[in-house]
């Protein structure tokens, strides 16, 4: 992200939601394992939020909240899974987590213009 926050918007097929919360176990697992430092800041900032109502296509909206934003460091789910398991088993988490779209990600990035609660 290029800014002080970001979201990530992720349109899952309806029918492959349990796949793609069971990715986001596996990434939460990477994250809190990770030796690197910048994992663990990561992790503290990044939130998953699904909306309870339907999006387009009846499809399933969740949101990746990431504020703050580690500045420089890769986000990438596919790079963070490879990082924290083994090649054989990241290949099938890829393929479960690639599977659970519908259509791509919208990557939202957010400036900061007012801290109202400050």
């Amino acid at each position: 992200f290029a800014s002080d926050a970001g979201m990530v918007l992720n349109f899952i097929k309806a029918d492959k939601t349990a796949d793609f919360e069971a990715v986001m176990a596996k990434l939460k697992e990477a994250l809190q394992k990770s030796t690197k430092p910048e994992r663990k800041q990561q992790a503290m900032g990044w939130k998953v939020f699904k909306s309870p109502d339907p999006a387009a296509g009846g499809n399933v909206l969740y949101v990746f909240v990431i504020d703050p934003n580690v500045k420089g460091a890769d986000y990438s789910v596919a790079n963070i899974l490879a990082e924290g398991f083994p090649a054989a088993e990241v290949s099938t988490i890829y393929t479960q987590y690639a599977g659970a779209y519908a259509s791509g990600q919208n990557i939202v990035n957010l400036t900061l213009i007012a801290d109202l609660g400050k």
